[in-house]
């Protein structure tokens, strides 16, 4: 979920090594052998497509409430029907892919999504730009994690920080660019025009995936088993730490789905005022989560996990409450401490997943990704309600809520390990 992808990317490397184990690695791919550089710019397309499309209404919500005469919270479904659905459907597909693979998941994703992103522009209606935003995000959901199983199964161990780290980067620009651009499309032509021009990127992308992709070499068809994926899940979801993580996973994405689905409509309000190109560009604040994401890991090694957790919610926090100011720099310094906050915060939940998971880690991926995109499809939704009922202070009052839920999670679980310490030290004496 990984620098500013907004979390699709968090499955891990191990995740897809359980359905397709290979232990012969030598015709696997890596950097210098050919395959390679077109696996890479393969895979980066197909970031980029996925989140360009996945985010693709977020920057132009004023305007496609002025279109319809909707308030914040409806216009606000065109963001969350894609990511609520792609939640609900991560994990079926994930499954899919272990029986028919990864490389057919993955085009059979981008043609539905690109083929609906086609139509997007001519909804009639609020009800079916809505209604094609869930096909949409449904269809996306089969791609991030049959790219993440396509890279462990396909590339070589040493060079798989590498190939990762450009999907990642495809789903970082995808999702900023994809912003940016409707947001000045639309201000010369309308927001239509916006989401077909992100449309037409979307196809242009799904090409290049398509023809530069190599054929997969060691991925196993499995036998697809509802009863042991659903033994495999409820596994997971009876772990307390995990339950803790995906819980925090979903109340970070709910602050900066809250922020980030608002806050073009109080920039283009007074006192700002703002035309919609310079609001679409705000998202280039996004590049600050690349940078906190990467240092995550750093933190953790200096303040642990939770320490690291405490330190990324108290950044989201100061940055909501410095929000409130009037001033546009105050406004802008509060969006770079938050987006810092949450993907470092992101990060750390993610990747503790990944270790605390010792069986099942697709599933365990998969489950996290779910709460993820769940959180920012209720974050979009509640923070544009919130808005329109006590303006900017109402999404921020929101925004605090939920970092409170994280702190109150945190605390609970240090508490627990803790206790978990100390428990052998009092059994020990009435052992002996």
């Amino acid at each position: 979920m990984p620098p500013a992808s907004t979390g699709a990317s968090t499955l891990t490397v191990a995740a897809s090594t359980q359905s397709s184990p290979v232990a012969d690695t030598t015709d696997r791919l890596e950097p210098g052998r050919p395959g390679y550089r077109r696996m890479s710019f393969a895979l980066f397309a197909a970031g980029v497509a996925t989140f360009a499309l996945l985010y693709s209404t977020q920057a132009l919500l004023p305007a496609v409430s002025a279109s319809f005469g909707a308030t914040a919270g409806q216009a606000s479904w065109t963001v969350s029907a894609a990511t609520g659905a792609l939640a609900l459907c991560v994990l079926p597909l994930s499954a899919l892919s272990e029986r028919f693979g990864r490389r057919q998941m993955m085009t059979a994703s981008l043609v539905v999504a690109v083929t609906v992103g086609l139509f997007v522009p001519f909804a009639p209606s609020l009800g079916w730009l809505i209604a094609l935003r869930a096909v949409q995000g449904a269809a996306l959901a089969g791609l991030p994690a049959s790219a993440m199983a396509y890279l462990a199964e396909e590339v070589r161990p040493k060079a798989l920080v590498a190939a990762i780290g450009l999907f990642v980067a495809g789903n970082s620009i995808g999702g900023m660019s994809g912003r940016i651009l409707t947001g000045w499309i639309a201000q010369l032509w309308g927001w239509r025009a916006a989401v077909g021009a992100v449309g037409l990127l979307a196809v242009a992308c799904a090409v290049v995936f398509h023809f530069m992709i190599p054929r997969a070499r060691n991925f196993t068809p499995g036998t697809l088993n509802p009863k042991a994926l659903a033994r495999t899940v409820g596994s997971h979801l009876a772990n307390p730490l995990l339950r803790r993580l995906y819980a925090i996973g979903a109340l970070f994405m709910t602050v900066f789905g809250a922020v980030y689905t608002v806050i073009g409509y109080r920039l283009v309000e007074a006192p700002f005022n703002l035309p919609q190109g310079i609001v679409g560009s705000i998202f280039l604040v996004y590049l600050v989560g690349t940078v906190s994401s990467a240092a995550a890991g750093r933190l953790v090694g200096r303040l642990g996990r939770r320490g690291a957790l405490y330190l990324a919610v108290s950044t989201t926090a100061a940055g909501l409450l410095l929000s409130l100011g009037d001033a546009l720099a105050a406004v802008l310094l509060g969006l770079v401490l938050i987006t810092a906050g949450f993907f470092a915060g992101h990060a750390v939940a993610s990747s503790s997943v990944s270790r605390t998971a010792t069986t099942g880690r697709a599933q365990a991926s998969a489950l996290y990704q779910s709460a993820y995109y769940l959180g920012s499809s209720a974050g979009g939704t509640l923070g544009a309600v919130a808005f329109h009922a006590g303006g900017w202070a109402g999404t921020v009052a929101l925004g605090l809520l939920a970092v409170l839920g994280v702190v109150s999670i945190t605390l609970y679980g240090t508490r627990a390990a803790r206790a978990e310490r100390l428990r052998p030290a009092a059994v020990a004496p009435v052992q002996n």
